[in-house]
């Protein structure tokens, strides 16, 4: 069963009364248990793709489906509530608070979801830390860490919630080659333990790691 279904999917925006096409009639699939790479120039339309996957934006005409769910029509607060539930966001530029801990920086979604109590919350921290390697790091704050430690923490956030899909936007964007890899490890292992995880990448290394290339060229797939 696929995770993500977009049919016939077009985005325009209107600039100075003029329709510019942004993406121009998608249709794909996306499965679980697989590591995607959505690639193409700047401009091209990969990371307004994914917010529309993230239900961050919205087609202008077609369908998204998840779960077999038609999205477009929901309201803002059941939207808000795949969101929690259903996905994961990992961005290049990690947004962490710099105010909080590593530990609070993961803890920080589970807040609000119901689901989880003050034990519950601290067993699936420490759970996430040690699979994200940084029990040594989890008091410290996001300025004494590295940009690899910085993207590990996100990632472990990004799964607070127990996601089944990721979305990550250029996330080894800011990182060297050897934390890149790193990061592109831990992503493809978390698709082989079931997770539907679409990569937007400039980086042709990501192309190692994926089981499918998309490439996106003036809005459309190839």
């Amino acid at each position: 069963m696929s995770k993500i279904e977009i049919i016939n999917g077009y985005k325009e925006y209107l600039k100075k009364k003029e329709k510019i096409s942004v993406l121009d009639n998608i249709n794909v699939k996306f499965e679980k248990e697989k590591l995607y790479a959505i690639m193409g120039e700047s401009g091209s339309g990969k990371t307004t793709l994914l917010n529309i996957i993230g239900t961050l934006d919205t087609l202008t005409q077609g369908k998204l489906l998840i779960n077999d769910k038609e999205i477009i029509n929901l309201k803002d607060e059941e939207k808000a509530k795949i969101r929690m539930k259903e996905i994961g966001f990992v961005f290049q530029n990690f947004y962490l608070n710099p105010n909080m801990t590593v530990e609070e920086n993961i803890m920080q979604p589970m807040y609000i979801n119901p689901e989880y109590n003050r034990i519950s919350m601290e067993e699936k921290t420490e759970e996430l830390i040690k699979m994200v390697g940084l029990e040594s790091r989890r008091t410290h704050y996001p300025k004494e860490l590295s940009g690899g430690e910085e993207q590990r923490v996100a990632i472990a956030r990004a799964l607070a919630n127990n996601p089944e899909i990721i979305l990550a936007d250029e996330p080894t964007g800011n990182l060297d080659k050897n934390n890149e890899i790193k990061i592109l490890e831990i992503l493809k292992d978390l698709s082989q333990k079931g997770r539907c995880v679409i990569i937007v990448s400039h980086s042709n290394k990501v192309i190692e790691y994926a089981d499918k290339v998309l490439n996106l060229k003036e809005g459309k797939l190839e």
